[in-house]
């Protein structure tokens, strides 16, 4: 399955952003997954597996609980590929923060002023 694919599932995004938090278990994963997308645990549990077999993903026994946390590689590639879009709204932000900074100078400006 390709990055975009795996990362294309709104539930599946929201697993990583919680393991981006740290290292969880299944059961706090599926909590929160079944209370924000009404989903079963078995679907919960189908999700972790794609994040697992695609590489995003690592498990580990702690006695009977399976501890989840994000694996970077992916992640990595995706950004890579992301690289060369980058120009694109990196100039925007940058024209942002020119901006930004001039509105801040000219609210002291004004503030000196009265």
């Amino acid at each position: 399955m390709h990055a975009f694919d795996v990362l294309g599932d709104p539930v599946r995004r929201r697993i990583l952003e919680l393991l981006a938090g740290g290292e969880q278990s299944s059961g706090e994963l599926t909590a929160v997954i079944q209370r924000e997308f009404g989903i079963s645990q078995p679907a919960v549990s189908q999700h972790l597996r794609v994040l697992r077999d695609n590489g995003f993903a690592s498990v580990r026994a702690q006695g009977t609980r399976r501890l989840y946390a994000v694996e970077p590689g992916p992640l990595k590639e995706v950004d890579l590929w992301l690289e060369r879009f980058r120009g694109f709204w990196t100039q925007r932000l940058d024209a942002l923060a020119t901006e930004l900074a001039r509105g801040k100078r000219e609210r002291r400006m004004n503030e000196k002023d009265t």
